[in-house]
């Protein structure tokens, strides 16, 4: 399963790639404005940053200006990954940018349906936002479950799902039981995936038996102490 972090915020992104873990980067308008940047110049930093996709949303509704807007944001680097929402505008946009080589990330997807029409017009990517759904008291992952599902009996979908609004580590657990592709999520719940009480606690435990020993494993650590 590959890990996108979803912020737009550069330290972020910079102190997480070099653990490794992020293979991609999704924003969104209002990450953008959080962080206060230009968009485009964000997005420009982003790229230098992480080699995978990263989502770039247009902000219109309708196909026209859409395209438009997608061709420009295609341009600012080689894995710039056009965000386009799942309306038939948007579909349409999808067309016409996959057609073009443009990777495209169809997003705000609430059901299997809709998934089933971003596969058909060549979506790179589909985001189900599993948080927003478990917020009205439906069943976020249940989604995902329909999704993978459908895309399995349909080889020629190359259509990768991509898990979204992820609101704790679980969820990504269960995206990755469901053989989701990607899961984006913020920095805190990335962070959250290494954290267990009985790591701390057994580091801890063998910390406190070395020091009894007296030794260091490096010389100058030694040295240091006495």
């Amino acid at each position: 399963m590959k890990f996108f972090v979803d912020t737009a915020d550069i330290a972020e992104i910079r102190d997480l790639a070099s653990t490794g873990m992020v293979d991609g980067v999704t924003t969104n308008p209002s990450l953008i404005a959080k962080a206060g940047r230009d968009f485009k110049d964000a997005i420009r930093e982003i790229c230098s940053i992480v080699p995978g996709p990263v989502s770039a949303e247009v902000t219109a509704t309708d196909h026209a200006t859409q395209l438009a807007e997608g061709r420009l944001l295609a341009k600012i680097a080689k894995n710039v990954a056009v965000k386009v929402p799942l309306t038939m505008d948007g579909l349409k946009t999808c067309k016409a940018l996959r057609a073009e080589g443009t990777m495209v990330n169809v997003t705000l997807c609430f059901s299997a349906a809709q998934a089933l029409l971003a596969a058909k017009v060549g979506a790179t990517f589909i985001s189900p936002f599993v948080g927003r759904l478990d917020d009205i008291s439906e069943d976020g992952m249940q989604l995902v479950d329909d999704i993978v599902t459908i895309y399995r009996q349909y080889p020629e979908y190359k259509t990768e799902v991509l898990v979204a609004s992820i609101r704790h580590p679980m969820h990504v657990v269960v995206a990755a039981k469901l053989g989701a592709h990607v899961g984006t999520m913020p920095p805190d719940i990335m962070r959250k995936l290494y954290q267990h009480p009985l790591t701390d606690k057994g580091l801890a435990a063998f910390l406190a038996d070395w020091k009894k020993t007296g030794q260091s494993i490096l010389p100058q650590a030694k040295a240091a102490a006495e």
